[in-house]
C-alpha cells in the first residue's frame, strides 16, 4: 500500500533531489484522482483525505486477514496453551471436566487453569478466557456469551423443618436461620426470586452460619443447620436422596446467568471458539 511503502524517515527521501520525482504521483493517487501525501525533499505527511483513507484500508486488511485466518482454522486443530479463570467451585464441578474433554480430543492443547474466585484481569492477566456467574461489569473491549443458566432453589434438611414450621411465601423466609455465602472480601449478596413483569425480589439473608463454599453450604443445609439458596445441580442429588427438600415449589427458580469473557479480536483464536462452543453445548445439560 501507498502509506507503507512510504512510511519512512526522511533519510528514504534523501535520495529524491530532482524536481520532477518529487512531483509525480504514485498509481493509487492516480487512480483516485486525489493527493494522499504532501511530499518534500526532506520528510512526507499524509493529506486529510489520506489519513482518513489509510485508517479504512487498515480496517479492511485486518478483516481480510481475520477471513483467511478463519479459513485456515477449517483446516487444523487447536494448539498451544489456553489460559482460563474460572469460580472455584463452579470451575471444579462443571468447567473443569468440559476441558479436560477437549484436552483429550486434541492432544496439541495445553491447558493452564486458574480456579479462584478472585476477579482476574483478562488483558492484565494474560488470560485466554474467563468464566463469569451472575451479573457482569460493562467493560470496553471484552466479549461475553452465556453458556449456561443456574436455576436457584431455597432447600432445608428435613430435620431442621421437624423443628420450624415449613416456608410457603417468599416472605416466611424472614422468620428462618439462613445458612449465608460470602465470597472473600465482598458484602453478603441477596437471594433473588422472580418476579412477573417486574425486577427479581430481594431477600438478604440472616443467620449464624457464613461460608464462602457452596458444598459445605450444602452440606450444613444437610446437618440441619438452616435454609440455603443454592444452584439445583449441587443439591440435585442430595434432594433425590431425602437429604434436602426443596422449599418454595410453586416459585419459579431465578436464574443465574454463566457467562464466557474473551477480549475483543478482529480473529478468535480457534482453542477459544472451540472451548467456548464446548461450554456452551454442555454446561446446560449439568444445570438442567
Amino acid at each position: 500500500m501507498l502509506v507503507e511503502a512510504n512510511k519512512t524517515c526522511h533519510s528514504g527521501y534523501s535520495k529524491l533531489s530532482e524536481p520532477n520525482e518529487l512531483c509525480r504521483r504514485d498509481p493509487l493517487e492516480e487512480r483516485l484522482g486525489v493527493r494522499l501525501l504532501n511530499r518534500t525533499t526532506r520528510r512526507q505527511s499524509l493529506t486529510d483525505f489520506g489519513r482518513a483513507y489509510y485508517e479504512r484500508c487498515r480496517v479492511v486488511l485486518a478483516e481480510a486477514e481475520a477471513a483467511d485466518a478463519l479459513a485456515a482454522d477449517e483446516f487444523s486443530e487447536p494448539r498451544g496453551k489456553l489460559r482460563v479463570t474460572m469460580p472455584a467451585h463452579f470451575g471444579r464441578h462443571c468447567v473443569t471436566p468440559i476441558l479436560l474433554r477437549l484436552a483429550r480430543q486434541y492432544p496439541m492443547l495445553e491447558l493452564d487453569l486458574s480456579l479462584s474466585d478472585r476477579f482476574a484481569d483478562l488483558s492484565e492477566d494474560g488470560y485466554d478466557l474467563a468464566i463469569r456467574t451472575g451479573a457482569l461489569d460493562d467493560k470496553a473491549g471484552v466479549i461475553a456469551r452465556r453458556v449456561a443458566r443456574q436455576g436457584m432453589v431455597v432447600c432445608a434438611a428435613p430435620a431442621y423443618l421437624q423443628r420450624h414450621a415449613e416456608p410457603r411465601r417468599i416472605e416466611d423466609l424472614a422468620d428462618h436461620q439462613a445458612i449465608v455465602y460470602r465470597r472473600l472480601g465482598q458484602v453478603v449478596q441477596p437471594w433473588l426470586f422472580v418476579r412477573e413483569g417486574q425486577a427479581a425480589q430481594e431477600i438478604m439473608p440472616t443467620g449464624r452460619l457464613r461460608l464462602d463454599d457452596l458444598d459445605a453450604i450444602a452440606d450444613a443445609a444437610a446437618e440441619g443447620m438452616g435454609l440455603a439458596w443454592l444452584p439445583y445441580w449441587l443439591v440435585r442429588e442430595r434432594i433425590q436422596a431425602g437429604a434436602l427438600e426443596a422449599l418454595l415449589p410453586d416459585q419459579p427458580r431465578y436464574l443465574y446467568d454463566c457467562h464466557a469473557l474473551w477480549l475483543q479480536t478482529p480473529h478468535l483464536p480457534l482453542k477459544v471458539r472451540l472451548a467456548v462452543d464446548a461450554l456452551a453445548a454442555a454446561l446446560p445439560k449439568l444445570m438442567a
